[in-house]
């Protein structure tokens, strides 16, 4: 949503504003110019990043549009499911939580929160270092440290995409450039000829120029940020993850292990403290 919105107010202000001017819209319409940026963007894209990049580059186009899946409900669904792991861990021992999670799809705990269900990856993390827990051959402090690679390495693989649209904004600039100087390579040869013509040909080169900034600045930087932010997210989802296990792993009680997770999360998605109480009070009931 908030990437339609941005565009409608990008696109909204600057035509507005050349239209106020008394510029002519269809002068800005120069379907070549678009053509060579775009183009030269593309091609620049594809040759500095694999096709796994490129692929999740523009599945994360379509992740602005929705939005970071990470909201509220995501976080209290999560804090339900790992109460009820800690809490299964605490009363039934290490060998009734290894029944839990072995099949997730076959476990009421799951079940219930279908939002951490549907998320392979995270579901994936849980098991693991529940796994690792119930082994009992790495302690606290290795266990977090191997959670901190892990989480690194995922924010790692999940910020390249959004790195890389960052390089090709940066590069707009230069293939507007292009785009300009082949427009007034074309406007040379066109010396002699109506003024009327030799007009067109170098408000075409100029467009380029105005097209590559634009995109750049206006829509392909901004959408790079946003993708960086969404990564942002998802690494302190897990975080979040990590702290509820280390709680619990330093003799803390599930509720109190949950309550650590929770002041690990961000401010705007955090569920409060009473919120939180009566949630798992209900649970208990």
């Amino acid at each position: 949503m908030n990437l339609i919105l941005g565009i409608v107010i990008v696109m909204g202000c600057v035509l507005g504003g050349y239209a106020a001017h008394g510029g002519q819209l269809m002068a800005l319409w120069q379907p070549y110019e678009v053509l060579i940026i775009g183009g030269a963007a593309a091609g620049a894209f594809v040759i500095a990043n694999p096709f796994s990049v490129t692929k999740r580059a523009l599945g994360g186009i379509g992740q602005i549009m929705k939005g970071s899946p990470y909201k509220k409900t995501h976080y209290q669904a999560l804090f339900a499911v790992m109460y009820d792991l800690l809490s299964v861990a605490r009363k039934e021992g290490m060998m009734g939580l290894e029944r839990v999670i072995e099949d997730p799809t076959k476990s009421e705990i799951f079940a219930k929160r279908p939002l951490i269900l549907k998320d392979k990856h995270v579901i994936e993390f849980i098991q693991d270092y529940l796994r690792l827990i119930i082994s009992g051959d790495m302690d606290q402090h290795q266990l977090e440290a191997l959670m901190d690679v892990e989480i690194e390495t995922h924010h790692h693989d999940a910020g390249e995409p959004a790195g890389a649209l960052s390089k090709v904004s940066d590069a707009l600039p230069g293939f507007g450039i292009v785009a300009a100087v082949l427009g007034i390579v074309n406007t040379m040869g066109a010396l002699g000829g109506p003024p009327e013509e030799i007009g067109k040909k170098v408000a075409a080169a100029l467009v380029g120029t105005f097209l590559g900034i634009l995109i750049a600045y206006g829509f392909v930087g901004p959408m790079s940020t946003a993708m960086e932010r969404m990564a942002r997210d998802e690494t302190q989802f897990y975080n979040t993850i990590k702290i509820c296990i280390l709680g619990f792993l330093q003799g803390h009680p599930p509720q109190v292990a949950i309550e650590f997770g929770r002041k690990a999360t961000p401010g705007e998605l955090r569920p409060s403290f009473k919120d939180l109480e009566a949630q798992l009070r209900g649970k208990k009931a």
